[in-house]
């Protein structure tokens, strides 16, 4: 029964954990919009901080499986 016990309060202090963390990623997102910015390294868009690829070279490789 005592595991059971230590199970339950851990579950709950994970439960706040990820509240918290939630809460905390949608006021950095709120924020970096009235900015006109987006945070954790996106643009605009949604788009990666990587680029586009162009298409020049598309018939180099093989396609993955």
């Amino acid at each position: 029964m005592f595991e059971y016990e230590l199970h339950h309060m851990n579950h709950a202090q994970l439960v706040r954990e990820a509240a918290a963390q939630r809460l905390t990623h949608e006021a950095a997102e709120a924020a970096g919009a009235t900015r006109g910015l987006h945070l954790f390294g996106r643009r605009h868009g949604h788009h990666g901080t990587e680029g586009q690829v162009t298409g020049g070279d598309r018939g180099r490789f093989a396609r993955a499986a």
